[in-house]
């Protein structure tokens, strides 16, 4: 996946934590994380496989397994999990 796919990810989990009224620290989280990957000079799959992911702002060790499920996979669980709850949503995200 590309450094934007991958952001728009975790932004569309950030919109659906808020969606959620979830913990606005954690949303918060989310949103610096996909700054931090839309500004990287290098593919996020370079930064997993050197296991440097902690240089992107935000990433703490939950946020660090879900970029590298999400990388390897090419899917996130935990994301198709929070996409379950909000069948009447237009996504335009993987």
């Amino acid at each position: 996946m590309t450094n934007a796919e991958i952001a728009a990810v975790f932004d569309d989990i950030a919109e659906m934590l808020r969606l959620k009224k979830d913990n606005i620290f954690k949303i918060r989280a989310y949103q610096k994380v996909a700054r931090g990957i839309e500004e990287l000079k290098v593919p996020v799959a370079r930064l997993v496989a050197e296991k440097r992911l902690d240089e992107i702002p935000g990433v703490g060790e939950a946020i660090n397994k879900k970029i590298t499920e999400l990388a390897t996979t090419g899917r996130l669980d935990y994301y198709e999990r929070l996409k379950a709850e909000f069948p009447e949503r237009t996504r335009g995200v993987a």
